[in-house]
């Protein structure tokens, strides 16, 4: 009798730890809803990504944006999201899809975590997100890093392209020469 008290009490606490382990580093501020994969394609296409970009997906989920950019351009992929579960199964896709070495997947808050590498940065949040981080895209990233957002646009900086893909907004900006 002791000795099953005892084994339940560990498979408890394992649980637990498990649960605790995958829980997010803080509320998510969207809920997980994937992008396309023809929206994910125009957007790559749009960005005119190559083998020479580093394209960070702000909010990665399932990391389809990064592992589209490694396997269809040879692009080096970061996904970062707060949600471990989605870091998991970003990890699991890229190695089924045969681009673990090229992609990178980050258990982080992308509102502070640093995305200076990025040449290309991917967007699908809320217009009220995308506005609270425009601040740190222009303080961040390089002039003449693109960024590409399915749905929703960033405040009132107007868009270098617009296209309709399925009915679905994607839109365009390149990161301006820093004012002196």
């Amino acid at each position: 009798m002791f000795l099953s008290c005892a084994v339940v009490q560990v498979i408890a606490v394992s649980l637990v730890a498990e649960s605790i382990a995958q829980a997010p580093i803080r509320p998510p501020d969207v809920m997980f809803v994937p992008t396309p994969q023809e929206v994910v394609e125009a957007m790559l296409k749009m960005a005119k990504v190559t083998a020479y970009d580093v394209v960070y997906d702000l909010g990665s989920g399932d990391g389809r944006i990064p592992i589209t950019a490694a396997k269809e351009y040879g692009a080096r992929g970061v996904g970062i999201d707060l949600d471990p579960r989605r870091i998991k199964e970003a990890n699991d896709n890229a190695k089924a899809a045969g681009v673990s070495d090229k992609v990178t997947f980050l258990n982080q808050d992308l509102f502070t975590t640093d995305i200076s590498d990025a040449t290309v940065v991917t967007l699908y949040l809320l217009a009220s997100l995308n506005l609270k981080l425009l601040p740190k895209l222009m303080r961040e990233l390089k002039p003449g890093t693109r960024v590409v957002s399915h749905a929703f646009g960033i405040g009132d900086w107007k868009p270098e392209r617009t296209i309709r893909v399925n009915g679905q907004s994607v839109y365009y900006w390149t990161i301006p020469e820093r004012q002196r």
